[in-house]
């Protein structure tokens, strides 16, 4: 009987883990909306490198839209709303020719379409090559699941297509070993990464995507370019290489802009060489970006492929979460300015009465605590009587 009344007991917390958690879930959330405070719609801003996106399920059920964070809290509360984390070179839909006769609250004058947004099964609430939502109230437990940074779509690892020796790259711990996902379908489309070093690799029990396969594992396309004259990528630059060491600034970029790169690293025609299609996933290592050519043959053949902003910074989830971080530190900056500032328009008399208040507010959790058994829990109507005490004490003085 006493384990029954301990299972119903309130979980208990101290107030240091109290605050910290909360500030966990702050920290979390600036990270998913870049920084995002969700006063304005985005769409002025145009096709956005990167920024959170939220699908209305009850203002367009196809999911063929999608909508800003301001968005979805201003004019999509209380609706079916399905969150899609970040989604790249994406312009905010809300209210436009998709959703029929609604109104955007915050900006009514868009036009009738977003011709460059693009749109996957996510928008629909479904995920992965099983296509179930997350979370998934059919599953007895929910499967954790990684994104894929070129199409973005969300996959669960038991779905990934690892062979029965593979896993995905993990520490003792548990934590990733790898900062970015290549599902198997888009494997095909980047095995020119396969002409690099092992570096871009993340560290795994299962052998870096480098080198041949055999016929029987691998499946060859129809209308392949492969030729006896034609360079493949099955021969990759000795491992090992930095981008500092192949003699790249990580900073360049491509043709157009001031940091071009002239020289190619990868001495292949990318636009000539026969892909590999092996459909593997890969798990890539941090700052592997870095390490990728610039050269104008190069950047041909990631623009012909719509790949173009794997070269470009701002893709990044490190930098999209590194910007939302400065945002955060500038807001609590701001914010503890402000304080300051509303003290500093106080009078005497009024900077008294709130040091009191503070005073008074000391001196009654003191005297609670010296009177209350340390071996009980605090529980919500114990803060309540603090309160009703303080009221009380304010009133006599009143």
């Amino acid at each position: 009987m006493a384990d029954a009344f301990e299972d119903e007991a309130e979980p208990t917390v101290t107030i240091n883990e109290y605050i910290e958690g909360i500030e966990a879930e702050e920290l979390e959330a600036d990270l998913v909306l870049g920084g995002d405070e969700g006063k304005e719609c985005t769409y002025p801003n145009g096709y956005m490198k990167r920024q959170a996106i939220f699908s209305c399920l009850t203002c367009v059920p196809g999911g063929c839209a999608g909508v800003c964070t301001a968005c979805s809290l201003s004019c999509h509360d209380g609706h079916e709303v399905v969150e899609l984390w970040t989604k790249r070179n994406f312009r905010c839909d809300c209210g436009n020719s998709k959703f029929g006769e609604f109104t955007c609250k915050l900006f009514p004058n868009k036009e009738p379409e977003n011709i460059e947004n693009g749109y996957n099964h996510n928008f629909k609430g479904s995920y992965c090559i099983c296509s179930r939502p997350y979370p998934d109230p059919e599953a007895t437990e929910q499967a954790e699941m990684i994104q894929c940074c070129i199409c973005e779509d969300w996959f669960h690892e038991n779905h990934l297509g690892l062979h029965a020796s593979e896993e995905v790259p993990r520490d003792e711990e548990g934590e990733p070993l790898y900062d970015e996902f290549i599902c198997q379908k888009c494997a095909v489309l980047c095995s020119f990464l396969k002409l690099y070093p092992a570096s871009i690799w993340a560290p795994s029990r299962q052998q870096a995507p480098v080198g041949t396969k055999d016929d029987s594992e691998s499946m060859p396309a129809s209308g392949s370019c492969e030729s006896d004259n034609v360079p493949s990528v099955d021969d990759p630059l000795p491992s090992g290489n930095s981008a500092e060491e192949i003699g790249l600034d990580k900073n360049d970029a491509c043709p157009n802009s001031n940091g071009a790169s002239s020289k190619c690293i990868l001495g292949v025609d990318l636009n000539k060489a026969s892909p590999v299609m092996d459909q593997k996933p890969m798990f890539l290592s941090k700052k592997w970006r870095d390490v990728l050519c610039r050269c104008g043959t190069c950047c041909e053949f990631y623009a012909k492929n719509d790949v173009s902003y794997l070269i470009d910074k701002q893709d990044s989830l490190e930098e999209y979460e590194r910007v939302a971080k400065r945002k955060r530190e500038e807001k609590l900056q701001q914010q503890e300015g402000a304080e300051l500032n509303f003290l500093n328009t106080l009078n005497h008399v009024q900077k008294i009465e709130i040091l009191n208040g503070i005073a008074d507010m000391k001196n009654e959790l003191q005297s609670f605590m010296e009177t209350f058994d340390s071996s009980k829990p605090i529980t919500s109507d114990d803060v309540r009587g603090i309160f009703e005490n303080l009221a009380k004490k304010r009133q006599r003085l009143l």
